[in-house]
């Protein structure tokens, strides 16, 4: 079995995760750990455990469900940045204590660059209007080697991570952090402004984790990555040919989908 324990799996990412990693690999046995009371939004067939635990009151229990552990994927937040910076203090520290240290995929996000793009500003601005005739050339799309480049407090959390990530990385441990885009529960697509443009599916979240916990297994698995997180879309902002080159990710749905649905129905 492939051990996984999700620290805050009841969400958008999390949901997705408990649902899609035992369909793409039935060796996932996935434990869950999340805030008492808290919303599941996978509804109440999904496979796994739900534990519920409050790990900035016990952070000792913490490091003990993460014993014996293949892999951490780390999706809690909380506000506001001193707070939640001192949560991923926690949970790395926690990770730290475990030997062998299990691989960790910890949550970035998209907007962890938004210094270096903006939907309301050309040439992103023109796209996200969906006026992809009037660029020509098309916009050159952001690599997920960009180093962060935050410029509000949510982007900075996800900075942390990522130092984070690096620090376990250069140290020889496995960690990934994972620039999430927009993942919702019902995998529907948003009004927000330029969201078919960074959308990504709960499925293709879920390949993107199984790569990287099979390059980390057959020891291809870049130290300290980061990784824009989006699927296969046909106007995508970030590009996708390094994850796929170096980790093996191959994102399969497309947010056109939804627009060539529109179309069909109109």
């Amino acid at each position: 079995m492939i051990n996984v324990l999700l620290i805050g799996g009841r969400g958008n990412i999390g949901a997705g995760l408990r649902t899609y990693l035992p369909r793409i690999d039935d060796k996932y046995d996935v434990t869950s750990i999340d805030l008492p009371g808290s919303a599941d939004k996978a509804g109440d067939k999904v496979p796994g455990d739900l534990i519920d635990l409050d790990i900035n009151e016990h952070p000792e229990q913490l490091a003990q469900l993460m014993q014996g552990r293949d892999m951490v994927v780390y999706l809690a937040r909380r506000s506001p940045l001193a707070a939640m910076n001192t949560m991923t203090d926690l949970v790395f520290e926690a990770l730290s204590q475990q030997s062998p240290m299990p691989l960790i995929v910890a949550s970035s996000s998209v907007h962890a660059c938004d210094g270096a793009y903006s939907v309301d500003e050309d040439p992103w601005s023109t796209w996200a209007e969906r006026r992809f005739d009037d660029l020509d050339p098309k916009p050159q799309q952001i690599l997920s080697s960009i180093d962060a480049c935050p410029n509000n407090d949510y982007a900075e959390e996800k900075a942390y991570v990522e130092q984070w990530c690096k620090k376990l990385g250069d140290a020889g441990h496995g960690a990934v952090a994972a620039r999430w885009g927009g993942i919702n529960s019902t995998n529907q697509m948003s009004e927000e402004r330029g969201y078919f443009a960074l959308w990504c599916h709960q499925e293709d979240a879920s390949r993107f984790v199984h790569a990287c916990y099979t390059s980390h297994s057959s020891g291809d698995l870049p130290p300290g990555a980061h990784y824009f997180v989006v699927s296969n879309n046909t106007y995508n902002i970030f590009d996708l040919d390094i994850p796929r080159r170096e980790i093996g990710y191959q994102p399969t749905h497309n947010a056109e989908i939804f627009y060539d649905k529109k179309r069909t129905d109109d």
